[in-house]
């Protein structure tokens, strides 16, 4: 089955809406997403690229363009006032989950973003982070064992630079074959890309 890659990090308002029209996406089309936790800030770090929102009319302008879309998408989205929020603890769990308990891997995305992004929690907040996962079916001391595994965090630092490799400089970004399509409002491109 063709697939398609989906570069990501929790902390990207653009990166949850991209998730949430995910399914569609592949229902549409009869590919595979492979999905590619990397570190955003890892990733800014290394292009010299930086988040919209440390521009204060262009940030303000962006959250007003990811209200739009949500509606279009009818999903629910609203500003976090926590935003940002270091999301090197949380992106080291979803790759240990990729490594250890796949199965698990997309209820715990689901949790994450719809705590950032639905609930506004303040995920910056080790007891909140704990609410949230054991509220899912998570152990929260498990997932904290999990995240200080070296090989946890050997892989979130592998996708990370591959992500860099690629010429990835923001969230999300897919890849169809060798073809680079950044933000989710890029997603009629990635679909047409994927049918073709």
């Amino acid at each position: 089955m063709k697939t398609f890659d989906f570069y990501f990090d929790f902390g990207s308002p653009a990166a949850y809406l991209a998730f949430t029209q995910l399914d569609k996406l592949q229902a549409e089309t009869g590919t595979t997403a492979v999905y590619k936790p990397m570190l955003l800030g890892g990733v800014f770090q290394a292009t010299g690229n930086h988040s919209p929102a440390t521009i204060p009319s262009k940030g303000k302008y962006t959250f007003v363009d990811f209200s739009r879309f949500a509606k279009r998408y009818g999903v629910r989205f609203k500003m976090n006032p926590h935003f940002p929020i270091n999301t090197l603890m949380l992106m080291r769990g979803a790759v240990g989950l990729q490594r250890t308990n796949p199965e698990q891997f997309l209820n715990y995305c689901n949790a994450i973003f719809k705590a950032i992004w639905v609930d506004s929690l303040n995920m910056n907040d080790p007891a909140t982070i704990g609410k949230v996962l054991s509220d899912k079916g998570f152990e929260p001391t498990a997932m904290i064992s999990l995240c200080g595994e070296q090989a946890t965090k050997d892989a979130l630092k592998a996708v990370t630079e591959e992500a860099v490799s690629r010429g990835v400089f923001g969230a999300p970004t897919f890849f169809v074959g060798s073809e680079m399509f950044w933000g989710q409002d890029r997603l009629d491109w990635v679909h047409e890309a994927l049918k073709n």
